[in-house]
């Protein structure tokens, strides 16, 4: 069955000025251009008042705000911040106060270890898998299987054992290792494990409920960071999984207890842009109250841009 269409008469569409629709770009938020010998602050503030750019200068603003107000700014990471080179930018951070407590997962004490003591980290897994070969380095996994023995035997979040065992070890690269710097500063760096996610967890000499045990603790540590964070900053840099669940679960406990959390900000940087940390570390958590802020793009371009705008602001 066929039938003749008549096209639509649009002779009788209404319009409307564009001087008087509201839009959402403008030219004074516009870019402008670099001029030579200008500081880092002149680049900051010459990025385009729109979407990432406005979001960078915000996540800079929030943790500016906290260490002026003497509030946590808790660093959350995976293992892939420090295989892009960047433990001597949280640690300069550490030392300069601004971030206040590091929650790692289970792959950043693998990875930090090994910086301490070599120098370098993360095998070429697809050339020794075939082999049966892949994470059997033996001096990363019985170092760490004694930090966990000794976390056992003196009660302490596996963070803190790893940390302290590294600098009474006196490794060569100590300098470089995040878990060192917080054990050296004072500073509370946990450690929440996922079970068979390690190469530690394959070595003879791993015991699991020690370290789950020395986990759980962190958890309870991390908690307590949680509890209060209002006013505060919590950012979560490359883990996909695992601290976004930490996080959320940490949120739930504190407010469960009846703490004050509401007003605080957010912020996840990863490459790509993930289910969990969009959902529980950018919008759940601050659905009543506080800003949270997803930056796509690369670890080592947008953790030292961020670190350098924090710096300075903070040493005006």
């Amino acid at each position: 069955m066929t039938r003749d269409i008549t096209p639509i008469d649009l002779s009788g569409i209404s319009t409307y000025s564009i001087k008087d629709r509201p839009s959402k770009v403008s030219s004074t938020d516009f870019a402008r251009v670099w001029q030579k010998g200008g500081s880092f602050n002149d680049f900051l503030g010459r990025l385009p008042k729109i979407l990432a750019a406005d979001d960078l200068r915000a996540v800079v603003t929030a943790i500016v705000k906290a260490y002026a107000n003497g509030k946590h700014v808790v660093w959350g990471m995976g293992g892939h911040v420090i295989k892009t080179g960047l433990n001597p930018i949280i640690i300069d951070l550490m030392r300069r106060g601004v971030i206040t407590a590091v929650a790692m997962n289970g792959s950043c004490i693998v990875h930090d270890l090994e910086v301490a003591l070599v120098g370098k980290t993360s095998e070429e897994v697809s050339a020794v898998l075939g082999e049966g070969r892949f994470g059997m380095a033996e001096e990363t996994c019985s170092f760490l299987c004694g930090a966990i023995e000794t976390a056992e035997k003196k009660s302490l979040g596996l963070g803190a054992a790893v940390g302290q065992a590294i600098c009474e070890a006196g490794l060569p690269k100590a300098d470089l290792s995040i878990l060192a710097e917080g054990a050296r500063l004072n500073i509370p760096v946990t450690v929440h494990v996922a079970l068979g996610t390690d190469i530690i967890h394959m070595h003879p000499g791993f015991d699991p409920a020690a370290a789950g045990h020395a986990s759980h603790l962190d958890f309870r540590i991390f908690s307590a960071l949680v509890a209060d964070l209002e006013g505060g900053v919590y950012v979560n840099a490359g883990s996909a999984v695992i601290l976004p669940e930490v996080f959320l679960k940490a949120v739930s406990v504190v407010r469960n207890l009846g703490h004050k959390l509401k007003n605080f900000s957010t912020a996840n940087l990863d490459f790509i842009r993930h289910y969990r940390p969009m959902t529980n570390v950018v919008n759940r958590p601050t659905a009543e109250g506080g800003h949270g802020y997803n930056l796509t793009g690369h670890h080592e371009i947008m953790i030292p841009l961020i670190a350098a705008g924090v710096i300075e602001a903070i040493e005006k």
